[in-house]
Order: structure tokens, then sequence, then C-alpha cells
């Protein structure tokens, strides 16, 4: 039986285990990203466990979320960044460089090679062939200090791309379809592999977007082959010595196949507030549409921007529509701007934000109370935008820019109507312009001792969680439905300068929970740690899908939650809750989550014993009414990290 590219990738860089699907096996990683909202955590407990240099073949720390600045937290955690970064044997993106996952796939990715990054969108990098993972910061920090990533051997889908996109539809639609099948929840321990003659048509930015966005399905990533398209974008960035051609065998067998011909898809949208909430632009076209921002990792290319502009050009946007754009990356805004494009944008109304993350994290540009606002992102959870009762659409860009001239959601194949506007077919450069200058380069070892780390004063060290109790006392703190978000956990926008401070930033757990003048969830979950009873969590189905932030978990920790029951919980975030020793469990019979509510009183005897070899865990109510059973579905390695107290004792405990 031939290969999948996946297991190829694996195989190559297996460290551990047998690499058989549903088998935990660690392999060894190349490159480690992380971005300054969840790196300097990452970076903190790197040093907690006695780092020194960095032993990847390569690991980046990126600034590209928190930077508007206001109040010094922004600017410390930097400034921390890039000095702990060169302390390290790391380079370091400046602020205004440009977003990861854009930077790395243009400058530093490498077909066929691990990249595990601090940020759910890592996978991006399966545009050009790498098995890119995202994690939690406590994994890639143990990773850069040398140590394997374990994750269960993954089931692989394998999506065969036949045809080729019409005019006006584009690659965002293609995995707004593959949303609209497989949905954002059931999804765990599965990699996307997509092949056939219409992925080899497809340009790496197209695949880019793409696989980057798989982050919304809950697989553990997504990935392209690297053929004469990855040659071509390589060539072109001036780093073609990196290039490797890698595909699966021709006999490949995929443990599930769809298919999907790219010749019949149409423009598509995720309407609010659900990725997978997917519906045709044709059917919702005719709405008001109040604000219009193209950006974001997903879809900030130089070829969608090129696109955008092209049909800007010499037209004026609506007057009723806000209207913004945020490259990718300083190389595309560089270019934008020599070619002229950029001024064809702001002559048509565009504002043009920095090359970050921005709005598609709140950080900036929330929309008017009621409007919709139709967004390039990949994200478009209530209330992410920094607007409560938002009305977020995600599109591509040709979608956007018809919609923002028209000031009504619009299929972009009307443009082809009178007055006929031709379709903008945009080919990528034979060469980009290059310059590199904001990327440092980590001094040598003799320089590096020499480096002052500056650590700022609202930035505080995380602290290791206790260990899990032989008998767990806990109280219900919360009961939620399905699909709760990190996002839901642990709020971002103008909350997001606190993630260097865990005091600070726990006082917002669950902060679309709390009532005007009732205690917070926070309040009541340290009144509970103060009377040494643990908080516990209920939830439906797809606790923790979204962002990989492991401030979810490590911010409960901190006030006191060690155990959270659910229906199913998604990977990045399951392995954050072990990593900080929270206890995951999933319910056994899922008609016993209607059983909880909140402040019931729990209790879970024997359970170091269950940690270490049971497959299920009793809990008991303390009002005496029937007990029940709760799945432990964890490896071996995974109850010797709750066993150990957590991640970081963990690495410490193993380092002696």
């Amino acid at each position: 039986m031939g290969k999948t590219l996946v297991y190829k990738i694996l195989e190559r860089h297996l460290v551990e285990g047998r690499p058989a699907a549903g088998e935990q096996i660690g392999i060894r990683i190349d490159q480690t990203l992380t971005q300054d909202a969840t790196g300097t955590t990452a970076f903190l407990l790197y040093e907690s466990m006695g780092g020194g240099r960095v032993k990847t073949d390569l690991s980046v720390s990126y600034v590209d979320h928190n930077m508007v600045g206001f109040g010094p937290e922004n600017h410390n955690d930097h400034l921390y960044l890039q000095t702990v970064a060169a302390k390290s044997g790391v380079y370091h993106s400046r602020a205004g460089n440009g977003i990861c996952h854009q930077v790395h796939l243009e400058r530093l990715g490498r077909p066929g090679a691990t990249l595990l990054g601090s940020d759910s969108h890592t996978p991006t990098g399966g545009g050009i062939g790498m098995l890119a993972i995202g994690a939690g910061g406590l994994d890639v920090a143990v990773a850069m200090a040398g140590g394997p990533f374990y994750l269960k051997c993954p089931k692989v889908a394998g999506v065969r791309l036949t045809g080729r996109l019409g005019d006006w539809v584009a690659a965002k639609d293609v995995i707004l379809k593959l949303l609209s099948i497989l949905t954002t929840k059931g999804n765990v321990g599965w990699v996307v592999e997509y092949f056939g003659d219409g992925a080899a048509g497809l340009s790496v930015p197209q695949r880019a977007t793409i696989t980057n966005m798989g982050a919304e399905l809950g697989v553990t990533t997504s990935i392209f082959a690297s053929d004469e398209q990855t040659r071509k974008f390589l060539a072109a960035q001036k780093r073609e010595g990196d290039f490797e051609a890698m595909t699966a065998d021709v006999d490949a067998e995929y443990d599930r196949v769809i298919e999907i011909d790219l010749s019949k898809l149409e423009p598509m949208a995720a309407c609010p507030s659900s990725p997978d909430n997917v519906k045709t632009v044709r059917e919702i076209a005719g709405s008001r549409v109040g604000q219009v921002v193209i950006g974001s990792c997903t879809n900030s290319s130089l070829a969608d921007l090129m696109m955008a502009a092209t049909v800007l050009r010499g037209r004026r946007i609506d007057s009723m529509v806000e209207f913004a754009v945020a490259p990718g990356s300083r190389e595309v805004l560089n270019m934008l701007a020599e070619n002229r494009a950029l001024a064809d944008m702001i002559a048509a109304g565009a504002r043009i934000l920095e090359s970050g993350c921005g709005p598609c994290i709140g950080q900036g540009f929330s929309p008017a109370d009621g409007v919709v606002s139709l967004r390039t992102f990949n994200r478009n959870f209530a209330g992410r935008s920094g607007t409560k009762g938002d009305r977020v659409y995600l599109v591509s860009p040709e979608t956007a820019v018809a919609s923002a001239l028209a000031g009504t959601i619009t299929d972009p194949r009307q443009m082809a109507k009178s007055p006929a506007i031709d379709y903008p077919r945009i080919e990528m450069p034979d060469e980009f312009v290059i310059n590199d200058n904001m990327i440092e380069e980590p001094p040598d070892d003799a320089r590096a001792a020499k480096v002052e780390v500056l650590l700022g004063p609202t930035i505080v060290v995380p602290q290791a969680p206790a260990p899990l109790p032989e008998k767990l006392a806990g109280s219900v703190l919360l009961k939620c439905g399905n699909k709760i978000t990190t996002d839901h956990i642990m709020p971002a926008g103008t909350y997001l300068k606190l993630r260097s401070n865990v005091p600070e930033y726990a006082k917002v757990v669950f902060n679309c929970f709390n009532e005007p003048g009732k205690p917070t969830f926070a309040e009541r979950a340290l009144e509970l740690k103060a009377k040494d009873v643990g908080g516990v969590i209920v939830a439906g189905e797809s606790y923790g899908q979204g962002s990989s932030r492991e401030h979810a978990a490590l911010c409960p920790m901190h006030l006191g939650v060690r155990m959270v029951i659910a229906k199913s919980i998604e990977r990045i975030h399951k392995a954050n809750l072990i990593n900080f020793c929270i206890l995951p469990v999933e319910f056994a019979e899922p008609r016993d989550y209607d059983r909880l509510k909140a402040g019931d009183e729990l209790e879970v005897a024997g359970l170091t014993e269950a940690i270490k070899g049971e497959k299920r865990v009793r809990i008991s109510k303390v009002d005496g009414r029937p007990e029940f059973f709760g799945r432990l579905d964890l490896s071996q390695r995974d109850r010797e990290i709750l066993l150990a107290g957590g991640l970081l004792n963990y690495t410490r405990q193993r380092s002696r």
C-alpha cells in the first residue's frame, strides 16, 4: 500500500512510538514559531525549564498580535521577546514585519519539515508541503529545548480536487465548502491532505489560504504536496535551495476521500457566528454592508491584494462602507507601494492598516452596532470583533471587494455583468522584492551570553500548577453548551495586553458569561480555591475549539479549576489542560451532561490511581444522587504529566 504525504513526513521525523492511526507518537520538530500574544508566556516557561540555547534547526519569535500599545504592556513584551530571543538563539521578526504565518511561508518555511507553532493557524505552512502543527506555548517551549512533540498518529482524509476555479471564485471558497461538509467539530485526530489535478493547479498562496482555515475544522493540520508550484514560489522568494519535491504515492490509501470539483464551486460565506455556518453568497446577497476588511493570515498575500487593487482602480468604495486593507507582510506592503497598487486602493477609499493581525483578534476596527461586517478572516466567533452582538461574515477577497463597491453583500460574479469588470488574473511574480532587515538573526554564543533580558514590570512569571489530589472535592462553577471557544474562555481584544500577567488576565476568565452585579467567574473560583475546593467546568461538544491560546487553561488553573467534564474536547485545548494539570474528562454517557448544573458539589475518590491506569473515573454527587462515570482518554505520557503536576514539572523531573 502506498503512503500518504503525511505519513512520509511523520516517519521521517519519528523518534518514539509506532506510526499507526490512534497510536501515541513522538516526532522531532525542525522549526518552531511563536507570536507575542502567546510567545511571552512560552519564553517565560522556556526560561523556567532552563532551556538555554534552542536545539531546533530554526526557531522564530514573531511580533504581530499586540501592536496597538495602549499602555506599556505591549512594548514591554516586545522588548522581552527581542532580548530573550537573542539570548536563546532564536530569530526575531519585529513588529511591522508582518503576520507570523505569512512571513514564515514567504521567508523561512521548508517543504518536508516539521513546524510547531504557538498559534492555531500554524498549519498555513502546509501550503508549501510542511507538516505544520499548532500547539500550546509550553509544548513549543519543550520542542525548542529539543524535546519531541507528542500526538496521536492521525487518520488522513484525502481531499481530491478536480477541475479549476472559475472567475471570481477563490481558494477561500474551497475551504468554506469543506467546512460545510465536515463542520468545526468531530474532526479531532485527523489530518487533511489535498491531492488531484485541481490541487496541482493552485498556487502556493491559494493553498496556504486553504490550509490556514483547516484549523477551523479542528484537524491536526492540513497539507498539499511540494511540487512545481512550490518550487516556483520558493524560487521567486530567492530560496529555491529550500525546495524538495514531496508528494503522496500514486497508490496512497486514505481513511476517507472527499471529492470537490473546483469548476462547480461558487462564492461562499460563513455567516454569523461560526466558520461552519456556510451559505452561498448568492443566497444572502442584498443585505446592506457597513464594513469590509481584507487581510489576516488567511487572505493577505500579494495575489489577494493585487486582485483587490486591480478591481478598485479608478473606482470608489460605497459611501456607507468603512473599508480597510491589512497587508500580511512588509514584503507585500512594499511591493504594493512600488507598483502603485497601494495608491489605487487608497484612492478608492481604503484605510491601510498595519501588517499584523489587527481586527482579526479584536485589535481595533470593530464594527458599529447592528451593521454587517464582511471580513476575509478565518474566525467569526460571536464578539471576537470587539463588538457585542456583531454580524461578521467570512468571505473571499473577491466577494469582499465586490460588496465594498456595491454597499451590499454581492456575488462577485455579478461584476462580469453591465457595467462589466473583467476578472483580474494575477500571476505570481518571477521575483519578490526581498528585504529581511526586520528579521533579526540571533548572535553567536559569546555575544548572546552578554545579552540582558529585559523583563518589564508588567510581565509576571507563571506559577507551576499543584499536583492533583488523591481525593478531589469540586464544585461546578459553570455549565456551558456546545462549541465553547477559547475566545469564550479567555477574551482577546482589549484584554490581550494582559497575557503576560496571568493574575490580571485571570480576572476575565469566562467574562462573556459574567452578569452585572453578580460575582464573576474568577471571584467565585478564587472563593472555592481559598476553601481548598477545586473548580469544575461542565461543557457540551467541541469544548475549547479555536485558538491555541494556552491561557484558556493556564488562567483557569491559576483560579483553582482542577477538572473539565465535557462531551468532547478539542485537541490543542485538551493538551493545554493536561499541561497545566487540569483533568480533562469526557462523559461516558452524554446524557449525564443533563444531570449536572452550576453549583453541584462533586467528589472524585481514588483520582491518582485512576489517572495511573484506568480508562474511566467515578464521579459522585455530594447530594447523594447516583454517581456517573467519565472517560479518561489519555496516553501514558498524558497520565505521567498529570501525576507530575503538569508538563513543566514533568520536564524538570526528566531533566534531572
